[in-house]
């Protein structure tokens, strides 16, 4: 690896992983700074679980090579250990258990003595607002095993943080409650890497995002930086008039709100189409600009 790569927390070059001949992962390279959330995204199939197992350890490559914290994972994998805190896309939990059970039963896979335990199980539960009530898990809501399960992957204070579907298929409050806690996380130093379906959520909290497309990196990048590959900003165009037949030049417009809506690609385009509205009796109500957006980006590359 060059010597240089060990200013990232994780630098990854030419990841492959196949099983038999079809390859999940095929020479995917990047570098992810340390306290940074990064998303990777893709439509499925794409290879973000198979990258997240590798990342976490729990899935040898194929061949490729995987740098964390300045540690040759692939030649010393115990190095990583300690460092990773895994949340799979299920909350497998032992359902029997209650919750501080738990925290504690992998508070001792990690090594940690009873009163670190029961201090750091009282500052998760506290943190994620999850109260169990003395119920077991079994009982919980999936928003309540999930916040365990994201409890247990934090137990042990890891630096780096692989999360798949963090938020999958919870109610919308306990899902911003786990993005807000994301958000403390990192402004704590913690890494983390997550996959995610809700493309806005990966907008508004990853500094950067991978995209893969069966198995390769397509792009790798900060929103503005996506936005500059897949397409620069567009206008919509709000307005109202009596017949819409009247305006000259228009190829295409929808309701929305009450208000036609016409959509220009350009400054100019914008200026000709709100001119031809004015022109033909109507009034322009408002101007949007808009960059493309992750849900745009992954249509356009296809499946």
């Amino acid at each position: 690896m060059e010597a240089n790569n060990e200013a990232f927390m994780i630098s990854a070059r030419d990841l492959t992983k196949c099983y038999g001949k079809a390859p999940a992962l095929n020479h995917v390279s990047f570098n992810l700074d340390r306290g940074q959330i990064s998303g990777i995204i893709g439509h499925n199939g794409a290879g973000k679980t198979t990258l997240l197992k590798i990342l976490a350890g729990l899935v040898q490559p194929t061949s490729g090579e995987l740098v964390v914290d300045g540690v040759d994972i692939l030649r010393f994998p115990d190095g990583m250990k300690h460092m990773i805190g895994y949340l799979p896309e299920e909350s497998r939990l032992y359902e029997t258990m209650k919750v501080d059970e738990y925290l504690a039963f992998f508070g001792e896979i990690y090594g940690m003595d009873r009163s670190s335990i029961h201090s750091r199980s009282h500052e998760l539960l506290e943190w994620l607002s999850l109260e169990p009530n003395g119920k077991k898990m079994g009982e919980f809501s999936k928003g309540m095993k999930r916040k365990a399960a994201i409890a247990r992957s934090l137990m042990h204070n890891p630096s780096i943080l692989i999360y798949d579907e963090a938020t999958s298929g919870l109610d919308p409050m306990t899902s911003r409650h786990i993005v807000d806690f994301l958000h403390d996380l990192r402004d704590q130093g913690k890494t983390i890497i997550l996959s995610a379906h809700n493309l806005y959520q990966v907008e508004a909290i990853c500094d950067k995002i991978l995209i893969l497309r069966r198995g390769e990196r397509v792009a790798f990048g900060s929103m503005q930086e996506l936005r500059d590959m897949f397409g620069s900003i567009y206008y919509y165009i709000y307005f109202t008039i009596g017949e819409i037949e009247n305006v000259q030049g228009l190829s295409s417009y929808v309701m929305d709100g009450g208000y036609y809506r016409a959509k220009a690609t350009s400054v100019d385009e914008m200026g000709k189409v709100s001119n031809a509205i004015v022109v033909a009796g109507g009034a322009v109500e408002r101007i949007e600009s808009h960059y493309p957006s992750l849900e745009e980006m992954l249509v356009k590359i296809g499946a």
